[in-house]
This record gives C-alpha cells, sequence and structure tokens, in this order.
C-alpha cells in the first residue's frame, strides 16, 4: 500500500527559515501565516502536521537556535579556566548578536519582550531557558572559586547574575544598533569587575 505523499520541504531549512521569522518578528508579531510563506508551506495543516502547533514549532526553533547561531555559549563553557568561559561567552554573544547573516539580538531575550495573557507558556520556556544559562554560569563560578581561580569570598550568585545581565543586555543593545565594537567594548569594561586573587 502507498504510503503519502512525501513532504514538498526539507525540515531543516523549514526550521532555518521559521527561525529566522521568529527572532525577527517576536513570538507575538509572528503569524501562521507568516511562517508558512517563509517555510514554503502550503497551509497551516501541513506546518501542524510536520510540527505541531505555533508554541510547539517555537520550541523546535529555540533548539535549532541553540544549537546553530548560538552554539558559541557551549563553546564557551568548554574554555578552561571560568574568566576565559566568561569572556568567550560575552564576546560570542558581541558576534553573533550583530551577524549580518541573522536579524539583530537574540532570540531568547526578544521573543516575548511583549506577550499578550494567552502566551505565557512561551515566556516561561523562555525565561527558563535564561535561567538556565545564569544557573550555568553560576555552577562554574562556584567550581573555579572551589579550585583557587576565585577569591574564596567571592559570591558566585551575584557574579552570575551580573554578568547574565551584561549577556542579555548585549543583545538588546544590539537590537537597539549598537556596533559590533561597541559591544566588545562593553565586555571589556564588564571584565574589569572580575575578582581578583591577593596573591595574583
Amino acid at each position: 500500500m502507498a504510503g503519502g505523499r512525501p513532504r514538498a520541504f526539507d525540515d531543516d531549512t523549514a526550521l532555518d527559515r521559521a527561525l529566522e521569522v521568529f527572532w525577527r518578528q517576536g513570538y507575538e508579531g509572528t503569524a501562521i501565516s507568516d511562517l508558512t510563506k517563509a517555510m514554503g508551506i502550503n497551509n497551516a495543516p501541513s506546518l501542524y502536521n510536520a510540527f505541531g502547533n505555533k508554541e510547539q514549532l517555537f520550541r523546535k526553533v529555540l533548539d535549532r537556535y541553540a544549537d546553530g547561531p548560538a552554539r558559541y555559549i557551549r563553546e564557551a563553557f568548554d574554555q578552561p579556566t571560568a574568566r576565559a568561559a566568561v569572556e568567550a561567552l560575552l564576546h560570542g554573544a558581541a558576534d553573533a548578536t550583530t551577524d549580518p547573516d541573522h536579524p539583530r539580538g537574540c532570540i531568547t531575550v526578544q521573543g516575548a519582550l511583549a506577550c499578550s495573557p494567552g502566551t505565557e507558556a512561551v515566556r516561561d520556556e523562555l525565561t527558563a531557558r535564561r535561567a538556565a544559562g545564569e544557573a550555568a554560569l553560576r555552577e562554574r563560578l562556584q567550581r573555579a572559586r572551589g579550585d583557587g581561580e576565585l577569591p574564596a569570598d567571592t559570591d558566585p550568585d551575584g557574579l552570575a547574575r551580573y554578568f547574565a545581565t551584561i549577556y542579555q543586555g548585549i543583545a538588546v543593545q544590539a537590537a537597539g544598533g549598537a556596533t559590533r565594537a561597541q559591544l566588545h567594548q562593553i565586555v571589556d569594561t564588564a571584565m574589569a569587575v572580575w575578582p581578583r586573587r591577593a596573591d595574583a
């Protein structure tokens, strides 16, 4: 018995196009018709069959973003020291949020800046992903304090919150038109607060 008709689109390409739309317009500002047009899908039912509803598609797009334009985040945490990891994270953000091949800013920061009451699940998802990033940073700083890389009186919670705020601010500044050079300068200024051991 013959199967259904093969899809007329490639899943990876379609997801990349959906990512661009959500990134540029935000979750709230993106209509299903925007997605089907950009993704090369004939109609809404075809989109739902392939990717689920709009919220499910957005979650898939966020995973795609993490594995693609935002992969510098994982790479930053592979650095041998906590300071190198934070510098790589922030400088990576400055580069990624001003990449001329993509919309400016960061989808996880901008995706739900304006959400109506019916989209709490999306806002909560983005909040959770940002919180997970801050938690990973806090754990890395705690480990650095335990290893003696940071002074014993360092506050990993406060430092992680500070650098997470700088990280998110880079995305907002980039979306507002800040240049890559300006953002790298912000990173250099932010790193000046890095705690130094008395014997360093």
